[in-house]
């Protein structure tokens, strides 16, 4: 299976700016100005992590500290990737709506013994989608070049947001076993509803694509968490304590930087 390397996307982010640029240069036209787009962004964000990060901690102290080995880190940056459609209604004012990925998490292994393997994974996964609008400033001209500071915001619901921790123990011994509970999985999964807040600028070109960055602020707190797995080889039909309680708070909420790409119909 193919890596997904989120580099590669800003690379070709970056490319399709410059050939938008270039192709301005060469047309020697007025901005085009797009009334509907086709907006595709990554988004270096940060994740706050909630009780989520707190239940990272807590399986720290009770299963990696006593042997000494290095703490699982907590979940606090991801890529959020995001496709929209942007319409202008009036010239200063345009309605959106898109749905976008977010995955964050951690992977670390322990070779304790010759062929034993302690191996943990952490994830968080969501899927935003979002409606809103935005409101947009008086246009600066250059050339066939037009930029237009804007601010933003809308509702967004989290849809299949799912958490996960596991550990898997290869050839344990009755130590290991004891020590590490041996081998388990919890998943739990719920929606919730949240907003977001963007500002920063719009800027068109002499072709149909445009280019967009903007800071943007997502509000996500999720509760009452279902548990969807809970099994452990070292209680079997025994299911342990949820690694979120229904009082705990999964916060996928955060501050990113977003980069987008338009393409104008």
């Amino acid at each position: 299976m193919t890596r997904f390397r989120p580099g590669a996307v800003v690379a070709a982010a970056l490319i399709c700016l410059c050939a938008a640029a270039f192709t301005a240069v060469e047309a020697h036209a007025a901005a085009e100005v797009h009334r509907l787009s086709l907006m595709l962004s990554g988004v270096p964000t940060g994740v706050n992590g909630g009780d989520f990060n707190d239940a990272i901690d807590y399986y720290n102290v009770t299963h990696l500290s006593p042997r000494q080995y290095e703490s699982m880190p907590k979940v606090s940056f991801s890529w959020l990737f995001d496709s929209e459609l942007r319409y202008f209604v009036r010239p200063n004012f345009a309605v959106t709506a898109g749905v976008g990925h977010l995955r964050a998490g951690h992977h670390q292994e322990f070779l304790p013994a010759l062929s034993q393997a302690i191996d943990i994974r952490t994830e968080l996964l969501t899927v935003p989608v979002h409606v809103g609008g935005s409101y947009y400033l008086k246009p600066y001209n250059q050339g066939d070049f037009q930029a237009r500071g804007f601010i933003g915001g809308g509702y967004v619901q989290y849809t299949y947001t799912k958490t996960a921790l596991v550990q898997t123990l290869s050839s344990p011994d009755s130590a290991l076993s004891y020590v590490m509970t041996g081998s388990f999985r919890q998943a739990q999964s719920q929606d919730s509803p949240g907003y977001y807040l963007e500002g920063g600028a719009h800027m068109f070109f002499a072709s149909r694509f445009s280019a967009l960055l903007a800071v943007m602020y997502r509000s996500g707190q999720i509760r009452n968490m279902n548990v969807t797995e809970n099994w452990s080889t070292a209680s079997p039909g025994n299911p342990t304590q949820p690694f979120l309680k229904p009082t705990d708070t999964l916060d996928v909420g955060g501050v990113g930087f977003k980069m987008a790409v338009g393409i104008g119909f």
